[in-house]
């Protein structure tokens, strides 16, 4: 993978978390515009990040620390990275109630089925999975990928949308044409849809309540079809600058919404990032997990040099980004 793309996915979903973040919790888009006219925030400010930026440069130092991809070598690398965010001092950035609840059982030990949250199908399944889509295996790109999330979200959308968000990053990166992206992800969910992974997820299905493999991974992969479904006919409409994304594909706080509406911004305008970050800071939901996966994937399709060149000193974690981001091409090369 070209490192100028790896570079922009890690640097984009870091600019995007900081320059929504300030919006995170602000439904009033009026009121968004007018804290910062004329048409919403434009920069990242002190380039200040969430626990979306936090934990997806946990999830890229598991990843880069694990021996082979595998789910024995991959779990305790990622425990041992989400342990620590859970008791990293800056983790104060309104962190997910539903990581917190997961990440204390997974430092508790044992397994780490009993550790997920069986319902949960938030955006921070997904809101951190970026690094997964770096990985040239399909097979070990979609076991990671809903494997990182299954650790925290029990719920299958959740694993079924990191796995949609890593395999979007991917495809764009490899050149795939924005236009053709839609189609693309809804053609890999119908071929997924019954595709249970057991050997990353074990018996989970059963832990989580369902009456077979089969049937719980469909119900995911059925729920990001119908969200994807409302991707393309919303960018089949007329959709006005200064209407709120969230109205056609929601509002994002769960895993299918957040990866739809972080498309929807995106792909708007996918040769104008600037402007896909700032449709996500102005909408009702939640803003930083939006901006931060439409920042992901702007990144992916043009490159780190797609952003203002000034953000790269202002966004916290630079070093970080940075060394993640060589460490990643030089897999890659």
């Amino acid at each position: 993978m070209n490192p100028e793309k790896i570079q922009g996915v890690l640097f984009g979903a870091a600019y995007g978390d900081a320059l929504a973040a300030p919006t995170e919790f602000t439904r009033d888009l009026t009121g968004i515009r007018r804290q910062f006219p004329p048409n919403g925030p434009t920069d990242i400010h002190q380039g200040r990040v969430t626990d979306d930026t936090q934990m997806m440069l946990a999830v890229g130092r598991a990843l880069l620390h694990t021996p082979e991809l595998t789910p024995a070598a991959s779990l305790e690398p990622l425990r041992r990275e989400f342990t620590a965010w859970l008791h990293d001092p800056e983790n104060t950035r309104a962190p997910g109630m539903t990581c917190l609840q997961a990440c204390r059982a997974l430092e508790s030990g044992g397994r780490w089925q009993q550790a997920t949250v069986p319902q949960s199908k938030g955006c921070g399944a997904n809101m951190r999975v970026q690094p997964a889509g770096f990985i040239p295996g399909a097979d070990e790109r979609a076991g990671y990928a809903q494997f990182q999330a299954a650790l925290t979200h029990g719920h299958p959308t959740a694993l079924a949308a990191a796995e949609l968000t890593a395999e979007a990053i991917w495809l764009l990166a490899g050149g795939l044409s924005p236009a053709e992206l839609p189609d693309a992800l809804m053609a890999h969910t119908q071929a997924q849809r019954t595709t249970y992974r057991e050997d990353w997820l074990g018996d989970l299905w059963r832990v989580v309540g369902f009456s077979g493999p089969e049937s719980y991974i469909s119900r995911g992969w059925d729920e990001c079809l119908y969200v994807l479904e409302r991707l393309d006919a919303a960018l089949k409409a007329r959709i006005l600058a200064d209407a709120d994304p969230c109205d056609f594909t929601g509002e994002g706080w769960i895993a299918e919404e957040a990866l739809a509406t972080g498309l929807l911004c995106f792909l708007l305008t996918p040769h104008d990032p600037l402007e896909a970050l700032r449709r996500a800071a102005v909408t009702s939901g939640d803003s930083d997990s939006l901006a931060c996966l439409a920042g992901a994937f702007a990144g992916a399709h043009l490159g780190t040099g797609a952003f203002p060149a000034e953000w790269r000193g202002q966004i916290e974690y630079a070093g970080e980004l940075e060394r993640q981001s060589a460490a990643f091409a030089g897999r890659n090369a």
